[in-house]
């Protein structure tokens, strides 16, 4: 009796889950079998010849290639430097030193991608934008440029703007997963004589492992789904340079109404970023910390 009425209160989240989430997954892998025009509605099955288009398309490898850098980078700086930074900030003795630079540090998180690629668009802006004024006002202006308006630097310009969006997020995650650790295993590495460096290394490092398999699982699936500050920022150029799977996609589905050619897109993406979360997660739970 009491299966079957867990079962029944189980059950609509199922319903809900099947028909939002799996549904749509079978549906999209049936659509990246047609060439489908959108507008008109025509459908034809062409098996698996938009995936074939996909290896012979030079976009979509620079788009997986530009999702590959951002993942990188992201881990470099919103992981290890983000577990680096909540150290700092936690090993201060003033808690209200503490919160402030929490809170300095969150603000940036608290503004939308929207807003936030925006104001970079601003600040980047060759002619009156605040960078190449300040380049220019301490002696640097051979390095002031179109930042958003050349191939080589307009992709390393969004990534610089997601890395400062999101880096006070991870901070504070982080910061949390510090806090958790018995002060009791700090106090006796302290009364063995392990410094600051040795104890970060030895004992926070290792301790807050769950959270870095969690964040680095968050952060990976992040990068291979940006959207939002490259359409925002330049829109996939110039001449495709920014392009990542998700913008690919909406172009290649929207733009040149080529909507199987897009869920084929949509379902390399899925399965990469499946793939990197199974990973992450059995890699996490073999190392599951305990005290």
């Amino acid at each position: 009796m009491r299966a079957t009425l867990r079962l029944v209160w189980v059950l609509p989240a199922l319903v809900l889950v099947g028909v939002f989430v799996y549904l749509p997954l079978v549906q999209n892998l049936q659509f990246s079998t047609l060439k489908w025009d959108i507008y008109s509605g025509s459908q034809e099955y062409v098996g698996l010849d938009n995936y074939a288009k996909l290896v012979d398309d030079p976009v979509f490898w620079s788009s997986l290639g530009n999702n590959a850098l951002y993942a990188v980078v992201s881990i470099v700086f919103q992981v290890f430097g983000a577990l680096l930074l909540a150290a700092l900030i936690e090993s201060i003795g003033s808690e209200r030193w503490r919160r402030g630079l929490r809170a300095v540090y969150f603000i940036p998180s608290a503004i939308s991608l929207t807003v936030a690629g925006l104001l970079f668009y601003f600040v980047y802006e060759p002619n009156l934008g605040p960078l190449n004024h300040a380049l220019k006002a301490v002696g640097l202006g051979q390095f002031a440029q179109a930042w958003l308006g050349q191939e080589s630097t307009a992709m390393s310009a969004i990534i610089a703007m997601s890395q400062w969006q999101g880096f006070g997020y991870s901070t504070l995650l982080f910061a949390v997963a510090i806090q958790r650790i018995p002060s009791e295993i700090y106090g006796a590495a302290a009364i063995d004589g392990v410094g600051p460096i040795r104890r970060f290394v030895h004992v926070t490092v290792p301790l807050v492992r769950e959270m870095t398999g969690l964040m680095a699982i968050v952060t990976i699936s992040g990068a291979f789904q940006v959207f939002n500050e490259v359409m925002v920022m330049t829109a996939g150029g110039p001449n495709n340079s920014t392009q990542v799977l998700g913008t690919w996609l909406y172009r290649s589905g929207f733009v040149r109404n080529n909507f199987g050619y897009a869920a084929a897109v949509a379902t390399v993406l899925f399965v990469i970023t499946l793939g990197i979360a199974v990973a992450q997660l059995w890699v996490t739970r073999r190392r599951r910390v305990e005290w």
